[in-house]
């Protein structure tokens, strides 16, 4: 399809307007060609007068205008791309960003294969990913609602002496408080209505995401990742709807790099420096996989046996205790398997106790692909312990 192009057409799309330019076949420099309104018909309109459809590439930053520009243009036979902004090269002098320079930048960049496409997910996929960050945005809404009651309740003295807070008797303790003013009560009502609503809506957030996937064409592959250790609804929700296609990762190690969860580097000569993770790529995934990772430290009293791993396909929360336990993952990856770990305290430093081993990313990369479950790609047969191993894995 490279052989038909002619043209290759640079948008610097916006909510109100959408900034064009166009670099011609050949060694040509970029030309601007004007500006137009956010709507699809006058966009085509100007498209009509570079090229057909088929022989014209275009290409517009990854954004809040989302894919579903590109999908128009799509079904309307433009070969459209949706870029990477952080991959865009920028040169280190330029100070001076405006529409016009972004259009002709990407118009320029696009012939030489300077620019890094991103995947456009199944809409289906992307409606999942919504709900869930949704959820997301309804738990940082909730944390924000509940500092606010605190913050009023510490500026008048009043401290919980309990453990836990926003638990059953900390709402007790919450539903005595008073105030020396009638305005503060008010205002305190209005705090913990707010904070019940917030919680409210969390909630429902979450029974909707559960209705959801259970239709999902993903949900197989869903209910293989829910089988992990620490990784329950939500978490694997998130993961499998931010992910997509592990398939379109060639090896594991691109899909940590896609995660930002391989360390930052600096090598001069023979002097190499490695410092923390980079933190690029998809935030959301990292967040969840760097959760699971800390939960997974904290091992049960006693090393579980892994006799109906294999055959039980029912989420970690519907099983029985110890098979809730057979199952770990990590986000920097290892091979022993959590059933046959040794027994740890929960009390150690997490300063001094990184996340313990358990099932890698590139195990849940190969089980995608050939379509098997994650344990057992594992390299641990899990269903042939001996009289004597169940011995010594109860006495671990």
């Amino acid at each position: 399809m490279q052989e038909l192009i002619t043209g290759f057409v640079g948008l610097d799309a916006h909510a109100e307007s959408t900034a064009i330019a166009v670099a011609e076949a050949g060694r040509a420099a970029p030309r601007f060609v004007g500006s137009v309104s956010a709507r699809l018909s006058e966009l085509t309109k100007a498209l009509s007068k570079l090229g057909a459809p088929h022989s014209l590439c275009v290409v517009y930053e990854g954004g809040p205008c989302g894919y579903a520009l590109a999908r128009e243009l799509t079904s309307l036979g433009y070969r459209c791309e949706v870029v990477a902004p952080s991959r865009i090269p920028r040169r280190p002098g330029e100070r001076i960003k405006t529409d016009r320079r972004d259009a002709l930048n990407l118009a320029g960049l696009a012939p030489a294969g300077e620019l890094v496409p991103v995947t456009i997910p199944d809409e289906r996929d992307e409606a999942i990913r919504d709900l869930s960050r949704a959820r997301v945005d309804a738990v940082r809404a909730r944390l924000k609602a509940r500092q606010q009651l605190k913050a009023l309740m510490l500026r008048h003295g009043q401290r919980y002496s309990g453990k836990t807070s926003w638990s059953a008797a900390h709402e007790r303790y919450l539903a005595r408080v008073s105030f020396a003013h009638p305005a503060q009560d008010m205002a305190f009502t209005e705090y913990r209505q707010a904070v019940a609503e917030a919680e409210a809506r969390v909630q429902r957030l979450r029974e909707s995401l559960r209705r959801e996937v259970e239709h999902w064409r993903m949900h197989s592959l869903l209910s293989a990742v829910m089988t992990l250790r620490a990784l329950e609804l939500v978490a694997a929700t998130t993961v499998v709807a931010e992910l997509g296609d592990l398939r379109r990762f060639a090896h594991p190690r691109e899909l940590m790099g896609y995660l930002g969860l391989v360390p930052s580097e600096h090598t001069s000569g023979s002097r190499r420096r490695l410092g923390a993770i980079t933190k690029t790529g998809n935030g959301h995934v990292r967040r969840v996989l760097i959760e699971a990772a800390w939960n997974y430290r904290f091992l049960p009293a006693s090393a579980p046996l892994c006799r109906s791993v294999r055959s039980d396909n029912r989420p970690i929360s519907a099983r029985s205790p110890g098979a809730r336990s057979c199952a770990g993952i990590t986000a920097t990856g290892g091979s022993r398997h959590a059933g046959c770990s040794t027994t740890r305290s929960a009390s150690r430093s997490p300063a001094n106790s990184p996340p313990s081993s358990g099932i890698s990313a590139g195990t849940l990369h190969r089980a995608h692909e050939r379509g098997t479950r994650p344990l057992e790609d594992h390299g641990h047969d899990v269903t042939a312990l001996t009289p004597d191993q169940e011995r010594e894995a109860r006495t671990r």
